[in-house]
């Protein structure tokens, strides 16, 4: 599924815009966690996977994984198989928690959602006061700019 955006069309070429983010990365400021960290639903409920149609390399893989399961046949043609809650899901590895003592970067890059035609690296502050301060500086010199004409 595509999502497509509305936004008015911009009345001058990229380079003469800013564009103001707040962005806590993933490889910066979040850390591998456990399912237990993060209150993953298959670690506290438990999961089931169903047999049929699971490619033989990933029933396999489930079966031999080390987690407690029961198999289940409902019906014929649909067995599936039942992990008790309690331990790591098969996406454990995927599982993410925030770094809590790093604060999110506060970021102003030349360009907007076109691009940075110009290349230019963006600029990190270091607190939020700086961030505004350079978004209100740079909202004045706009409306000044309109008021000129």
């Amino acid at each position: 599924m595509t999502i497509q955006l509305s936004r008015p069309a911009p009345m001058m070429d990229p380079q003469y815009y800013k564009t103001y983010s707040v962005v806590s990365p993933l490889t910066t400021h979040f850390r591998r966690a456990t399912c237990e960290e993060i209150g993953c639903p298959n670690y506290l409920n438990g999961w089931r996977v169903r047999v049929e149609g699971l490619p033989p390399d990933l029933l396999h893989t489930a079966r031999t994984s080390g987690r407690k399961y029961v198999e289940q046949r409902v019906a014929e043609g649909e067995t599936w198989l039942v992990f008790e809650s309690g331990q790591r899901c098969f996406r454990a590895s995927d599982h993410r928690t925030r770094i809590s003592d790093r604060p999110p970067l506060y970021v102003v890059g030349d360009g907007d959602h076109r691009g940075n035609p110009r290349g230019t690296k963006p600029r990190v502050h270091h607190n939020p006061g700086n961030w505004l301060d350079d978004f209100a500086t740079h909202q004045q010199a706009i409306a000044d700019e309109i008021k000129k004409g």
